[in-house]
């Protein structure tokens, strides 16, 4: 949202997310660096100057990172390259890493530079996670939206969950690809069966009765990928659809999401994203706008009066002037829930 209706980010803001580019890159070969022990997968390279460089490597607290420079390059480069890092890669379901590791780690060179500048894209797939209540505001056609990012781990959720009386919108985000991953907080827990209980939670709360649900089911562009080796039927075994068919897979998880609403008059919006996609969320947000005013000025009865709007007649110039304003002085609160 702010790269597509607000100011973007300038080359100072774009300098503030060098750090976090430099943790996100410690943090993917760290995870895979541990699982290689746990997953008891053997490094291609047997020597032992590899097991050094693991070693140094898993060393650095990844949260005080704030460059990245030799040694640590060559290290990270040459771990990435191995056989067995790759087999783990391969395996990453088993634990926890950032969607965003092969993207950073295929890549080590151009952000290592010594004038490297995040692009849009790189600061697109930082991870970090949301915690509390962070609030973005922006103008769209002089209408204000406020758009409210609140963390939808369990740990974050007591902190917003009787926050957001009456909001006009709910938007719940769904990753597409999460359907083989467990839960960081417990690991024998399915994330997808976790978002379904959440999302049944928020849709039943007598907070959000007035609010419309807008359902993003996100990353798509990983489903497609991932459906290719990974079946949905074996972590969902009702799915009796083809294998390897993202289109089928997606509609199944979008069926299963849209099945937990008990209350028939209840229309759920969905939309099937890749968020660091521009153009497809300047699309997707373009419908997500009008589906949020149709469903505020439905609350405020002025359906009838906007409707009226583009008739040109004399008579209807004080109803234009009057919708007109009305429209302007709307403010849209929208509660996303990653």
């Amino acid at each position: 949202m702010r790269i597509i209706h607000g100011n973007g980010y300038s080359d100072e803001d774009k300098r503030a997310h060098i750090r976090l580019v430099y943790q996100n890159i410690f943090m993917a070969i760290q995870a895979m660096i541990r699982a290689m022990d746990t997953l008891n997968i053997p490094y291609g390279d047997q020597s032992s100057d590899l097991q050094d460089k693991a070693n140094v490597v898993r060393a650095i607290d990844y949260e005080n990172v704030t460059s990245f420079e030799e040694p640590y390059v060559s290290y990270i480069e040459d771990l990435w390259s191995d056989s067995g890092i790759q087999e783990c890669y391969d395996r990453r379901r088993e634990y926890q890493l950032t969607d965003s590791a092969k993207y950073y780690l295929s890549d080590l060179r151009r952000l290592a530079a010594s004038d490297y500048l995040p692009t849009e894209q790189d600061i697109l797939r930082v991870r970090v996670p949301t915690t509390g209540i962070i609030e973005y505001p922006f103008d769209l056609e002089q209408i204000i939206f406020r758009m409210v990012d609140v963390g939808g781990q369990r740990s974050e959720r007591r902190k917003w969950i009787h926050c957001f009386e009456n909001v006009t919108s709910i938007m719940f985000l769904v990753a597409l690809s999460e359907y083989d991953q467990v839960l960081v907080e417990c690991d024998n827990e399915n994330r997808m069966e976790e978002s379904k209980a959440l999302f049944r939670t928020i849709i039943t709360y007598p907070w959000f009765t007035n609010s419309s649900v807008i359902l993003f089911l996100n990353k798509r562009d990983l489903l497609e990928e991932k459906i290719l080796y990974s079946h949905l039927v074996d972590y969902f075994p009702e799915y009796d659809g083809p294998s390897r068919d993202p289109i089928a897979a997606r509609e199944f998880i979008l069926k299963m999401f849209v099945d937990l609403n008990p209350d028939a008059d209840k229309i759920i919006y969905s939309h099937f994203t890749c968020a660091t996609d521009t153009e497809n969320i300047r699309f997707v947000f373009a419908a997500v706008k009008d589906t949020i005013l149709q469903h505020n000025l439905k609350e405020y009865n002025l359906l009838d009066v906007l409707a009226s709007v583009t008739v040109t007649t004399a008579s209807t110039t004080a109803t234009t002037t009057d919708a007109t304003a009305i429209m302007t002085n709307i403010t849209v609160t929208a509660t996303v829930l990653l």
